[in-house]
């Protein structure tokens, strides 16, 4: 019926004008549906400031932050560590946006919005936004276009996963007073799935069946699914809110706009408490004290901290109370809790169980399902902690703010506690009440053994250690962090502070003598020896905080007061981090060359800054290298919505990403980092990255950007190809680029794409000074083109690599032309693995000969050469006997002769050859005598020769090592 009347609506999603109801009998409907909606969300759910009293929405509503858009990132820490970081990220960027505004299109906008993700961390004020939403709707205030809206949360929908229902067939259910009758001429529906994140049945996107008939009977999930797409009803429109991790279940093809709640900013958490504390006076005292706590203050941004902080810090600093104002959150959910205790002993004098009781099972409740990762229960989950629907309903009159029964749209109940906080400080008391009054260690205890395990363990004593280490390791274990909090929790309420505060509350609290020096020791342990993620670390240095040890980071404040730079070690790193993050001060600079020297920088120590240069606007880095892992974290930190980094001064000697697969996709990490102009980057090496012609061109267009600081390029083993190198001639050919070091090691390259790089080098030739084009088919045709560089006086190579090049005499005549017009530069050339043969080796010998020369190795390994060319080469080495320095000539047929020949070279007493390599040259014994006869001529210049064959046998190797035993011999490696 309503996809039918959908059929009418207006082409604008949005419109200014309200609805004009065609009969008495819409019009009267719509006013008792809206009289219903009123009476459930007119109150704040759950929050009663004055006991016994309820609080209308309206009355301490506070419009939250919110923006369009998200960070998009993966959820890998606890919400309070997102609450912090999201307190030092600037808004001027942010799109903001309010709450009845979310369905409006912003002016750059042109398409209607049909679905709206709204995210957003426990206690944000998800919840409340869809209430006020509905409220100003109820009320005429808001988008009165809307006919109607049906909130449907998930936490009710999941009482309903396994019933097979039509569309109308859900709403009737949940809504009684809806008629088909009345609501045929409604246009405009809206739908609000609230707590996407507690939605306990899987929603399948990809394989679910496809439905578009609202009188069709399916299963629950199935109907939201088919809505959502827009399968049903696509002229309804969806509103979700979700925690951030859970958020991801809807696939982003559905959703028209994502929100965040961020919750309160500074001038609205001054609001609220000046709305919530009417003696304005004592609401200052409040505001004062919590700015002068940087982590309560930050936590301050979740509106339901602030009611409890209210709720606390009312009563201690009012002149009635006494005892010391909270400075902790666990000393601040303690105070809350007894405070709560404390009005329920008030209320209720006759008590049909005691305090202890019931805090226990709510305790074991709390724990239970914050380890399964649950914030709303249901009967069957309290009967696993032996509470009984009559229990609980109990428990939810007298302890109101701290455990709630909700009654659902169709009566259907649902538990709660009041904010995950609560539940995490309740799990961590009963864990540790656990261990004070049974000697037990929950946390060590499977939920088939448990009374197994509690006989065993009465019997043997076990220390709060034991406990401390399995809360230690199960919360650095977790991949989400959601047991950080609970974690800090369990470590304060070991403190004898607020083992004294607990007495209030419980007979037996353990004493003093349980000391928590064990503990500190246990986790400075951890810090200082295991590799963890900063996150964790980060945790530690909370745990250390709760625990009230501070003497790392007072070691690090005080070395941030000295100014003396040195050596900092693992620990005091991370600890420097800390201190930074939790600082009252903003982040507007780090300057890492303030805290220690470049070359201290570790690719460890540039991981555990990261969170320290994303919380920067502007962050100057300079260290020796930076590898794959920190690489992809200053990307992220330059990308990501969540950092507050605008501007990054990057130098850098290496950034060496080599044999990672990172592919075309990968790589395209390394422009985002080369393309800033304040990063200057040395030296990149990409050797064996899976990286294509297409990756190339993302490299090419961030040197473009930024052409002047590189100055080694290794894009070795490779799929360049010849497309690739062309467009690296577009970096080459730039005048502003000082490229010193080109390595394009078997990267697919032919004549062609030699062709290009002769081009651009041509055109900017006077700084490259390494080249390596080696296991590449450039063949002759290429090398004739490479010469062109080569004879340009301007050409300034040193090192040229063609080893595996297919390059034959004729090349190598190419080659020798190009060296004569300009000889001085090259000292490196490498020639192996070509077909040159003699006629090649006597082209290079015409240049070898030129005391212009200054080449100092030459490798001509496995060239075809002879003793024939052994002998011109002995000719031209004669000529100019001081170069080169290094010589291989291994694996080609030279034989004695050439040996003989040679060592005419080797005995000239200005011949300056250090290396000389003949692996595998076919020589004996007499070629061995021949050596080792130059050899006892000239002792003073060869330190390393390099001889291997079948043919040497004992009597000549005894001639060679008899001249290395000579006193005045300098060979070292024979």
């Amino acid at each position: 019926i309503l996809q039918k009347a959908g059929d009418r609506i207006e082409k604008s999603i949005i419109t200014n004008r309200g609805y004009d109801p065609e009969s008495a009998a819409v019009n009267e409907f719509q006013t008792k549906f809206k009289l219903n909606l009123k009476k459930m969300f007119q109150w704040l759910n759950g929050v009663v400031i004055n006991f016994g009293n309820r609080t209308l929405l309206n009355e301490i509503y506070t419009e939250l932050y919110i923006t369009e858009g998200d960070s998009g990132d993966i959820i890998k820490e606890h919400e309070v560590r997102q609450i912090e970081a999201a307190s030092r990220r600037r808004t001027t960027d942010e799109t903001l946006i309010k709450c009845n505004d979310i369905f409006k299109l912003l002016s750059e906008q042109d398409k209607p919005i049909r679905t709206v993700l709204t995210k957003g961390v426990a206690g944000i004020g998800k919840t409340v936004s869809v209430q006020k939403f509905i409220l100003d709707w109820v009320e005429g205030k808001a988008n009165q276009d809307v006919h109607l809206i049906f909130p449907l949360p998930f936490r009710e929908l999941n009482l309903m996963k396994d019933q097979k229902l039509s569309l109308m067939e859900l709403l009737h259910v949940c809504f009684k007073e809806t008629k088909e009758a009345e609501m045929f001429s409604l246009e405009k529906v809206l739908f609000i799935f609230d707590g996407l994140d507690e939605c306990r049945f899987p929603l399948d996107f990809q394989t679910t069946v496809r439905v578009c008939d609202v009188t069709e009977s399916v299963s629950v999930p199935v109907l939201l699914i088919n809505l959502i797409k827009g399968n049903l009803l696509p002229s309804a429109l969806i509103w979700i809110t979700s925690r951030p991790a859970a958020a991801d279940q809807i696939p982003s093809e559905c959703v028209h706009r994502v929100t965040e709640v961020r919750g309160f900013n500074d001038p609205q958490k001054e609001e609220y408490f000046r709305k919530r504390i009417s003696d304005q006076s004592l609401a200052n005292n409040i505001i004062t004290h919590l700015k002068s706590l940087r982590s309560l203050y930050i936590m301050c941004h979740i509106p339901v901290f602030c009611w409890i902080s209210a709720a606390v810090l009312e009563r201690m600093l009012c002149e009635a109370e006494s005892g010391e104002i909270p400075k902790t959150l666990t000393q601040m959910y303690t105070h809350f809790l007894i405070i709560q205790i404390n009005i329920i002993r008030e209320k209720y004098s006759k008590k049909q169980e005691s305090d202890e009781e019931m805090l226990l099972k709510l305790g074991q409740l709390a724990f239970e399902q914050l380890e399964k990762g649950n914030l709303i229960f249901y009967e069957e989950d309290l009967r696993e902690c032996g509470i009984d629907v009559g229990e609980a309903a109990v428990y939810s009159g007298v302890c109101t703010q701290i455990f709630r029964e909700e009654f659902g749209l169709h009566q259907s109940k649902v538990y709660c506690f009041v904010h995950l906080s609560v539940q995490e400080h309740l799990a961590a008391l009963y864990v540790h009440l656990m261990f004070v009054m049974e000697n037990r260690n929950v946390l060590n205890e499977t939920q088939g053994s448990k009374q197994e395990k509690k006989a065993n363990e009465i019997k043997k004593d076990i220390a709060v250690l034991e406990v401390h280490m399995w809360a230690v390791d199960k919360a650095l274990e977790s991949q989400t962090g959601h047991l950080d909090l609970f974690l800090r929790f369990l470590l304060g309420l070991s403190l004898e502070s607020n083992q004294h505060l607990l007495q209030v509350l419980i007979t037996q609290t353990g004493s003093s003598s349980q000391s928590t020096e064990e503990t500190v020791e246990f986790i400075q342990d951890k810090i200082n020896g295991d590799l963890l993620p900063i996150e964790k670390y980060i945790t530690l240095f909370y745990c250390l905080n709760e625990l009230g040890d501070d003497f790392i980071v007072e070691e690090i404040q005080h070395y941030l007061k000295s100014e003396k730079l040195s050596e900092l070690s693992s620990s005091q790193w991370t600890a420097l981090v800390f201190v930074l993050l939790t600082s009252a001060q903003e982040l507007e600079e780090f300057d890492q060359q303030k805290y220690t020297s470049a070359d201290t920088i570790t690719n460890i120590i540039l991981l555990e800054l990261m969170p320290v240069i994303a919380a920067s606007r502007k962050s100057i880095i300079k260290c020796y290298q930076v590898e794959e892992d920190s690489c992809l974290a200053l990307v992220s930190a330059l990308n990501s919505k969540t950092s507050n980094l605008r501007e990054l001064h990057l130098t850098v000697e290496e950034m060496d990403l080599s044999f990672n697969e990172l592919s075309d996709s990968g790589v395209k990490i390394v422009p985002a980092v080369l393309e800033n102009p304040h990063c200057k980057v040395k030296n990149l090496r990409l050797r064996k990255c899976g990286v294509s012609d297409e990756g190339c061109a993302a490299l090419t267009s961030a040197l473009i950007s930024n052409p002047s600081h590189l100055r080694v390029l290794d894009l070795s083993m490779n799929k360049v190809g010849d497309s690739g190198v062309k467009w690296l001639g577009a970096v080459l050919e730039n005048p502003h680029c000082k490229l010193e070091t080109l390595r394009l090691y078997e990267c697919g390259v032919s004549d062609e794409g030699c062709a290009a790089l002769t081009s651009a080098l041509i055109s900017n030739p006077s700084h490259l000074r390494e080249l390596d084009l080696s296991n590449n088919n450039i063949r002759d045709s290429g090398v004739k083109c490479l010469c062109a560089v080569l004879e340009n006086s301007h050409c300034k190579l040193e090192t040229l690599r063609l080893r595996s090049c297919g390059v034959s005499d004729e090349g190598c005549a190419a080659l020798t032309s190009a060296l004569r017009s300009n000889p001085s530069h090259l000292r490196d050339l490498n020639l192996s693995n070509n077909k040159l043969g003699d006629s090649g080796m006597r082209c290079l010998c015409a240049v070898l000969e030129n005391l212009h020369l200054k080449l100092d190795t030459l490798w001509l390994y496995n060239c075809g050469v002879s003793d024939e060319g052994c002998a011109a080469l002995t000719s031209a080495l004669r000529t100019n006997p001081s170069h080169p320095r290094l010589l291989a000539l291994s694996n080609n047929n030279i034989g004695d002769s050439g040996v003989k020949c040679f060592s005419a070279v080797l005995e000239n007493p200005h011949c300056k050859l250090e290396t000389l390599r003949l692996e595998d040259c076919d020589v004996s014994d007499e070629g061995c005598a021949a050596l080792a006869s130059a050899l006892s001529l000239n002792l003073s210049n060869l330190k390393d020769l390099y001889l291997s064959g079948e043919k040497i046998e004992d009597s000549g190797k005894k001639l060679l090592f008899a001249v290395k035993d000579d006193e005045h011999c300098k060979l070292q490696t024979l």
